[in-house]
């Protein structure tokens, strides 16, 4: 084992980010770009407005991609060759991380001892490469997991693909590893400790933010004439992957039981479904579509791509009502940018969902999936819409992305504390305990 160097325990120079299976440029929506894209970018930004260099590992998906993209300021992102460019699933990463943790501390090694100062690693993948980087570097490991496992098949939708035994030994692993494993809620937290035995003294909870600047209130009617929806339409808004994770399909039967409780409302209603398969969903990529069909629906169904921030904001503003109906989500930033746009939520009261909808006044939480329920809901947020909106809005004033990176500096500072203060052990006493030696046997060092 290489000499450990001195270990800093105040603000880091340097982060080593690691997105194995995403990258921080896609455009968030559809493959497996998300919330946890979103969530990459901005805290990143708000750490190099610190002073802090953050360099992005993330795997090459295309041959045309430059080795070393600089995103912003203070924030570089790097592409690793592991594989194939395209064609894998996520599925088979986990074949490719030998090749990317090379790549990794290939990149390290170029530099003096003590380059990197932490390393955060984003989803299970990457946590199998940041625990290597810890101890090849000596370095805190900071982990977010951002969805598990666990949970995940403790809720699976009809026609989702639960998640492989693999996965949750790799996420119990890095659970075991990690200095600080950083939860997005109080429930979260909680999951983490009750399924996977987290250490509750290195689990924090950090909440998401939202960019209060870009998502925003603004002009609705110009809003409306932007994404080219009528002014007296009803509109309900679905922004998310299209998979069954994501249910909307709910929202789709929910709008069905909208006119039939009151045909009258066809003439207005309008429903808009921005985003595109993904996972699961691109074994059947237009049924989303057929479904509107089957229900009688199709005339007040609008699909959008993906769509770019600023653009994305329009819809928010445009729209009535946000429905966030997902069978698990670790926090919903959709909901809180909706909010942050002025337009109250309707969610599942699941996951992360009950800390970003403020049941009651920035929205309403449904218990379970059923689109009675659900239109129920609708009715109630349009009813008292004006008085939601403002609560949304306030609701979403609570949280900043400024908040979640003060929080990241203080969680990687006081794991570089306790690594500089704990006593130094080889890494394989690290993982199996105090070695006991028979009689007669040797054992390498």
């Amino acid at each position: 084992m290489p000499a450990r160097r001195p270990i800093r325990s105040g603000t880091p120079r340097r982060v080593a980010t690691l997105s194995v299976h995403t990258s921080p440029l896609d455009q968030p929506g559809a493959g497996d770009a998300g919330g946890m894209n979103v969530y990459i970018v901005e805290a990143s930004r708000r750490l190099a407005a610190r002073g802090i260099a953050v360099d992005i590992f993330t795997r090459a998906t295309s041959s045309d991609l430059p080795p070393v993209v600089e995103m912003c300021p203070g924030v570089t992102v790097r592409h690793v060759v592991a594989g194939p460019f395209e064609g894998l699933g996520k599925e088979e990463l986990p074949a490719q991380l030998c090749a990317f943790t090379a790549a990794v501390l290939r990149e390290e090694a170029q530099h003096e001892p003590g380059y990197y100062d932490v390393v955060h690693s984003h989803y299970w993948l990457s946590g199998q490469v940041g625990y290597l980087a810890r101890d090849r570097w000596s370095v805190p490991l900071i982990h977010t997991a951002h969805t598990l496992a666990k949970v995940k098949n403790e809720a699976l939708a009809v026609g989702d693909r639960p998640e492989p035994r693999s996965r949750v030994i790799g996420e119990e692993q890095v659970v075991a590893e990690a200095d600080r494993l950083i939860a997005n809620t109080d429930e979260e937290a909680r999951q983490l400790v009750r399924l996977y035995g987290a250490d509750p003294a290195r689990t924090l909870v950090v909440p998401p933010g939202v960019d209060l600047e870009r998502f925003s209130p603004g002009d609705r009617a110009a809003a409306r004439r932007a994404v080219g929806m009528p002014q007296d339409a009803v509109v309900l808004l679905f922004v998310g992957r299209i998979q069954p994770l994501k249910a909307p399909d709910v929202l789709l039967h929910t709008a069905a039981r909208l006119l039939a409780d009151d045909p009258g409302l066809r003439d207005r209603l309008r429903v808009h479904v921005v985003g595109a398969p993904s996972g699961s969903g691109l074994d059947a990529p237009e049924q989303l579509k057929e479904l509107a069909g089957s229900l009688g629906i199709a005339d007040v169904v609008t699909f959008f791509p993906p769509q770019p921030p600023e653009r994305l904001a329009l819809h928010y503003r445009a729209a009535d009502v946000t429905v966030v109906p997902s069978h698990n989500e670790s926090f919903g930033l959709v909901a809180l940018e909706s909010q942050a746009c002025g337009t109250p939520v309707v969610a599942a009261e699941v996951g992360g969902l009950p800390t970003a909808v403020r049941d009651g006044v920035s929205g309403v939480l449904v218990a379970g999936h059923d689109p009675a329920d659900y239109a129920v809901a609708v009715r109630a947020v349009l009813a008292r819409r004006e008085l939601l909106a403002a609560g949304a809005r306030r609701h979403a004033g609570l949280f900043s992305w400024d908040r979640t990176a003060d929080a990241l500096v203080q969680a990687y500072a006081s794991a570089a504390r306790d690594m500089a203060a704990a006593p130094i052990r080889p890494a394989r006493e690290r993982r199996l305990g105090p070695l006991r030696v028979l009689p007669g046997v040797q054992v390498a060092r």
